[in-house]
């Protein structure tokens, strides 16, 4: 397996196609600080374990991607182009999950591509339905150990280029540290929602009137929350990062937006892993249902806990969407290997509790990452069962299209493992606007106000973190 020792400065230069270096003189430093020495380069991509947590590891950060491919949703396959991106590496395994290939973004739209739906929503956010960038430099964060590696893997067996941009990379990670820059940045402290109480309240007896006629068990839908923002969004993420940790963060820097120039970028809070793919081939999704606040107090925080565990409405809700996620791999995955080792066990975050089970497989003999996401998404625990009844009635009642919200952030390697998260607690700052969908299950059983309630305790941690706060539109 090739590594290196660690780094010195008079050290030769290394020409392996795939190479690992050791960072010791960064493992006091935090992701979200070491990004800092990576600012100014185009494309930065931060996969951040935020908190501590069963998967959450690792942390992954790279910029200055080699190419860029971004897709709105026509065509017949939305992963052609990533495939052929991410076959220009060699599979060389590293002593890492992920060391180089697919860093970015499918917004929820790339699920259009593999379904037919109506055309009923506004689109109004101006991005890309999938953006991802092909990186050849990645640094590797293990939280269990506190080490960091560089990891570099040659695009095109160019192995000159690649010492280059490795060393490159290495004299801004190893140099002084950079002061945070535009640190006076101010998140918006009020944002206004596109539906008021009884709109959304509407929306949800929507639903369960479809419920009521047989046409489905469930559905998600959400509003959206919107301020004007065109400044920076990186400092923004630090304090979301900081105020709501999270086992599953994000920031992936989008590019300027074409006529003003301002940032874009994808700012994520998720408490939710979608799917993950190990080089053997074993597939491990853990999808989110039920929710609760927490308590003030640790005993109403037990209350809380112990009211949710007993929900019967919130876990049918859970079983339901577990049901979805195994037809979903069943469809990649070798027979008899679909199994659910956890059902509805309760996970929390700083602002709320959930009900969480897992769902894992083991993928088919010629199937690949590709495969297993056309057959997976967008994830059920945010559309529906059935899910293409749920995505049909998502398109007629929500106003306007998600975009990023409920996709999926992802790491692909040319190994063909993988890791990704579901885009919910998500700002999304678009060069003119931040947003932020919240939105919950909806079954026979939901009380209308209830639901509306937990739409505000989701938005709680994202804007709390901010300092920010709920308004009447």
């Amino acid at each position: 397996m090739p590594t290196a020792s660690p780094v010195t400065r008079d050290a030769p230069p290394r020409r392996d196609a795939a190479l690992l270096t050791a960072l010791p003189g960064l493992q006091g430093l935090a992701p979200l600080d070491l990004a800092e020495r990576l600012r100014g380069l185009p494309g930065m991509a931060l996969l951040e374990s935020a908190r501590p947590g069963r998967r959450a590891r690792w942390s992954y950060l790279a910029a200055d991607p080699l190419e860029v491919i971004e897709a709105t949703a026509d065509g017949p396959d939305p992963f052609a182009d990533a495939r052929r991106m991410v076959a220009r590496m060699a599979p060389t395994p590293l002593a890492a999950p992920f060391t180089g290939g697919l860093m970015g973004f499918l917004g929820y739209d790339v699920g259009r591509r593999l379904e037919r739906l109506p055309t009923l929503a506004a689109i109004d956010h101006g991005l890309p339905d999938l953006r991802l960038g092909l990186y050849d430099q990645v640094v590797a964060f293990d939280h269990a150990t506190g080490r960091a590696w560089l990891a570099s893997r040659a695009v095109d067996d160019d192995r000159d280029r690649l010492a280059a941009r490795r060393d490159a990379i290495l004299a801004r990670l190893l140099g002084p540290s950079r002061p945070l820059e535009d640190s006076a940045v101010e998140p918006p402290s009020a944002f206004a929602s596109n539906l008021d109480p009884g709109a959304y309240m509407a929306m949800v007896e929507a639903v369960r009137r479809e419920i009521a006629r047989g046409e489905l068990y469930q559905a998600n839908v959400a509003r959206r929350l919107a301020a004007a923002f065109a400044a920076d969004p990186w400092p923004v993420y630090r304090r979301l990062r900081t105020g709501d940790p999270v086992g599953y963060a994000a920031y992936l820097a989008l590019g300027p937006e074409p006529t003003s120039g301002a940032a874009r970028a994808l700012l994520s809070a998720s408490p939710e892993p979608f799917l993950g793919l190990s080089r053997d081939g074993t597939v491990v999704t853990d999808p989110i249902k039920g929710t609760r606040p927490r308590g003030r107090t640790r005993d109403a925080d037990r209350t809380l806990a112990a009211e949710l565990l007993a929900s019967a409405k919130d876990r049918a809700e859970n079983t339901m969407i577990v049901d979805v996620l195994r037809n979903d791999l069943g469809r990649v995955c070798d027979p008899g290997t679909v199994r659910v080792p956890r059902l509805c066990r309760l996970e929390r975050t700083g602002s709320v509790q959930h009900l969480v089970s897992t769902v894992t497989g083991r993928l088919a003999a010629g199937r690949d990452a590709f495969d297993l996401l056309a057959a997976s998404f967008p994830g059920g625990s945010i559309t529906g069962a059935p899910k293409i009844r749920a995505m049909e009635l998502i398109e007629r009642l929500e106003p306007v299209r998600r975009g990023p919200y409920t996709g999926a952030a992802l790491w692909l390697g040319p190994d063909g493992a993988m890791g990704s998260s579901i885009l919910i607690r998500t700002l999304v700052a678009d060069g003119s606007r931040l947003t932020l969908h919240v939105g919950g299950g909806i079954t026979w059983r939901s009380d209308p106000a209830a639901e509306w309630a937990e739409t505000q305790a989701k938005a709680s941690g994202p804007l709390g973190a901010l300092g920010a706060h709920e308004v009447d539109g």
